[in-house]
């Protein structure tokens, strides 16, 4: 991969929320680690059992939650924390701080002659958005949640200045960072890797798929609901703590095939019908690493779906979240006869060529903002 020459040149800090897996957001971190050799990256969090070696391999420094009993497994329920262990982490010098961050991360502190610049995938998510969808069977828990949101959100909003520029992921996370952080922000789309996401050489099969971590705001319910009613096969490749809940609501015509490999996930882009997403994403890259595989979509028409999919080129829209709604755009998906080479085309737009030319861009306007 092809980095700028002005990036070899530059003193330059990393900073991630925590590294205990590898999703979207330690994929474009794995890029940014490639174009900054021997920078060093701040986080609360470091397994380094999950991490791939293109992170580990540089200088991680961590905060004092790493040093709690089983953190890997139960950092989310030190939300509350976050705020003081960010801020209890070193001052980050040199030329440049680049955060990749959806909770605390863009709070890092920098010295007077460092400039930062933060990625944002979104504003603190916990605080901010998806409050309904993460609490919707739990009324005791969200009064009593209440207030600490509201004094994340205050402490979000109060440390935004330490940004001197923001990067958003979509036109759906920069009107957030406006109306949260009263905030410009570049918009540079996260990459997917179109050498690893192609065409296959087998017909579609008969089965639509989901693939999604499962969690409430996810709405992988709904899809589940509409496709019981239809009988048509449905695979779900994911897991979380939804899980149970889905099983016993679901047909037999659903299939939960958990945990997959990525060649296994390869395998099931290139043969399914359409790719089923029914949730709000700030932006979703597993949209597009459907199309790359020449493959259509039937997406939920919020968020970042919207800058992602082409209505009638690369997959179909629908605009509540019903079972009739959704069943309906499944079956106008279900009848195009699609060029997998024009929704392959579509998808190439975001490569990884095209996130750091964009980067870029906005690194030097950071550094140069006259």
């Amino acid at each position: 991969m092809s980095y700028p020459k002005t990036w070899q040149d530059l003193e330059v800090t990393l900073c991630h929320d925590w590294l205990t897996g590898m999703r979207g957001g330690e994929r474009v971190l794995e890029i940014l680690c490639d174009g900054f050799p021997r920078a060093g990256i701040m986080t609360l969090i470091h397994n380094r059992d999950v991490i791939s070696e293109t992170i580990n391999q540089h200088p991680v420094h961590t905060s004092w939650l790493q040093n709690l009993p089983g953190i890997y497994q139960r950092y989310r329920a030190c939300l509350p924390l976050f705020p003081m262990s960010i801020g209890g982490m070193p001052t980050a010098g040199g030329d440049l701080v680049i955060s990749t961050s959806h909770c605390v991360a863009k709070a890092l502190r920098s010295g007077p002659q460092t400039r930062h610049l933060c990625y944002c995938f979104t504003p603190m998510r916990y605080a901010w958005t998806f409050h309904d969808e993460y609490f919707a069977d739990q009324p005791l828990k969200s009064l009593l949640a209440r207030p600490l949101l509201a004094m994340l959100r205050n402490w979000d909003r109060k440390t935004a200045p330490r940004v001197d520029r923001f990067v958003a992921i979509s036109q759906h996370i920069k009107k957030r960072i406006k109306d949260f952080y009263g905030r410009e922000a570049d918009v540079v789309y996260p990459p997917i890797d179109t050498e690893r996401w192609t065409p296959g050489s087998a017909s579609p099969g008969n089965f639509d798929l989901m693939v999604s971590a499962l969690v409430p705001y996810k709405r992988v319910d709904l899809a589940v609901r509409a496709y019981s009613q239809s009988g048509y096969p449905l695979k779900i490749v994911g897991v979380g703590g939804e899980l149970p809940r889905l099983r016993s609501i679901a047909g037999p015509n659903v299939e939960f095939a958990e945990w997959q490999s990525d060649e296994r996930i390869l395998e099931l882009y290139r043969t399914c019908r359409m790719l089923v997403f029914p949730g709000e994403e700030d932006f979703g890259l597993v949209p597009l690493e459907v199309q790359a595989c020449g493959r259509p979509v039937c997406a939920y028409a919020v968020g970042g779906a919207l800058e992602t999919v082409k209505e009638g080129k690369t997959g179909v829209f629908f605009h509540e979240q019903t079972e009739g709604a959704l069943l309906q755009a499944v079956e106008q998906c279900a009848a195009i006869a699609w060029n997998s080479s024009e929704i392959r085309a579509h998808a190439e737009r975001f490569g990884i060529p095209q996130f750091i030319e964009g980067m870029d861009k906005s690194i030097q306007s950071c550094l140069d903002p006259a």
